[in-house]
């Protein structure tokens, strides 16, 4: 027991060797203060760390993007319209006059 000027005094309470809080008396009241361990301390920021991390990916993850793709539509001849996509670009076509005339297409072997 700790004997303050006053009335105080202080007794401190251990745990396995390790102040974990103390009991301060004064004005004829009794309270109980823990002591902060660094250790404790530090779990709780890298605790608090990972949480905030979480969600800050998750959030980041799960932001809904605009599609690439207007409104769909299916024609009556069974043609599908994509509204607000631009026209493709057209390839060179490097065949000669009778390929294209007869629609041939190079044939390509895959090995």
């Amino acid at each position: 027991m700790l004997e303050l000027p006053g009335d105080a005094a202080l007794v401190p309470v251990h745990r396995d060797g390790r102040p974990v809080g103390v009991f301060v008396a004064a004005g004829g009241r009794v309270r109980y203060r823990r002591v902060v361990e660094p250790d404790q301390l530090v779990a709780a920021a890298t605790g608090a760390f990972a949480v905030a991390a979480l969600t800050a990916a998750v959030a980041v993850w799960s932001r809904r993007r605009p599609p690439s793709v207007g409104t769909v539509t299916m024609g009556p001849g069974g043609w599908v319209s994509l509204r607000g996509v631009p026209a493709p670009r057209l390839r060179p076509d490097d065949r000669p006059w009778w390929a294209r005339l007869l629609r041939a297409r190079r044939l390509v072997v895959d090995s």
